[in-house]
């Protein structure tokens, strides 16, 4: 089949682009031709909270990508439909993570879908995003308009996406993150970051935004310095800051946490992941609001125990005393069970771990993108 995937990649950096890249090389395997139509110009600046939209890596290996798009030229949008129009893709997966893109993604797709061919499925990673902004209902009911099917990765943006709109959609689990390389010993790993062999380190993954908790998980390392059983354990934070990096700096002053943490706050290359992931213990998801998290399938490719706290989908995706454990938000809880998975250690959680992964299948993911384009009547 002939597939365009709309989105982020390369040379645009991120989580998005990550999975667009992996899942286009899951659509090669099955012998389609596929492209990636991603941004030429994405974010504005003033509304980019990191330091830069683009990678430093060198671009991903036989993938066609074809950066076309700019996000806030409607003249723009008017040549891009009209040249996918023309080319006539069996199927275009567009993905959504942000209203913001609304007006953009859906002018194009109304543009093509004038050639009566081309099926439009949506990958919808958020349907109302995290951080509310002026225009994310009306941008986001422009786009669902311009769509004929949906998946989502987690029930509560199913429940999300069913305010604006009754189409076809199917729940599929965002599936695993392989494409970062092999799990690396930890003791290799650790002599790359140039950690402690013996220490006990916990890892608190990826952008660093408000509802991701951070500033929870310091006030629980606070409770852990306050007993002699837990005083050790060392947060590695390994992600770039994505708002107020001062409040936090004040926070780590006033806990008196500073011997506990180890901030790796640059962004973190693709080439790099795979010695966090393995050099770590266990991984730290102290969100205070989620849909879902692509860190998450990410601990479970490195075969990393997750401590997860009990909102969105996060437990549906971790199962209690299986291949984590789940807190509530708050330091308390999310301290005491740091504790409990010390006290469980890593190896009791590996045999679960290892058979919950082939759940989260890139296969799964194409096949049900497939099933619903064959399935819209043209």
């Amino acid at each position: 089949m002939k597939i365009v995937i709309i989105g982020p990649a390369h040379p645009l950096r991120g989580g998005l682009a990550s999975f667009n890249e992996r899942l286009a090389r899951e659509f090669q395997q099955e012998q389609d031709d596929v492209t990636i139509d991603t941004f030429s110009f994405q974010y504005p600046n003033f509304i980019f909270p990191g330091t830069t939209q683009y990678s430093s890596e060198p671009a991903p290996q036989n993938l066609k990508i074809n950066v076309c798009i700019n996000s806030v030229n409607p003249l723009n949008w008017l040549k891009v439909g009209r040249q996918l129009k023309k080319r006539k893709p069996d199927i275009i997966v567009v993905r959504y993570w942000l209203p913001l893109m609304g007006p953009c993604l859906g002018s194009i797709l109304r543009i093509v879908r004038k050639n009566k061919h081309t099926r439009i499925i949506c990958i919808a990673d958020n349907v109302l995003p995290h951080e509310k902004r002026p225009g994310d209902k009306p941008f986001t009911s422009y786009f669902v308009k311009a769509v004929d099917a949906f998946i989502t990765m987690s029930e509560s943006v199913m429940n999300d996406l069913r305010l604006f709109t009754q189409k076809p959609a199917q729940l599929v689990v965002h599936p695993l993150y392989d494409n970062f390389g092999a799990i690396v010993d930890k003791t290799t790993a650790r002599n790359h970051l140039s950690l402690d062999q013996e220490a006990r380190i916990i890892l608190f993954f990826g952008f660093i935004r408000k509802y991701k908790g951070l500033d929870i998980l310091f006030d629980a390392m606070k409770r852990l310095q306050q007993d002699p059983a837990t005083a050790d354990i060392k947060l590695l934070v390994a992600g770039e800051f994505y708002g107020d990096k001062e409040a936090y700096h004040e926070q780590i002053k006033k806990l008196g946490i500073e011997a506990q943490l180890l901030l790796h706050t640059d962004f973190i290359t693709d080439s790099e992941v795979k010695y966090y992931l393995s050099a770590s213990d266990f991984v730290i998801q102290p969100y205070r609001d989620a849909t879902q998290s692509g860190v998450t399938p990410l601990a479970y490719h490195f075969e990393k125990p997750m401590l997860v706290t009990n909102v969105g989908a996060l437990p549906d995706l971790v199962p209690d005393g299986k291949v984590g454990l789940v807190a509530e938000p708050d330091a308390e809880s999310i301290a005491t069970r740091i504790k409990e998975l010390y006290q469980l250690g890593e190896d009791y959680f590996l045999a679960h771990l290892r058979a919950e992964k082939p759940k989260y299948s890139w296969h799964t993911l194409v096949a049900t993108i497939k099933q619903l384009a064959a399935g819209i009547k043209k």
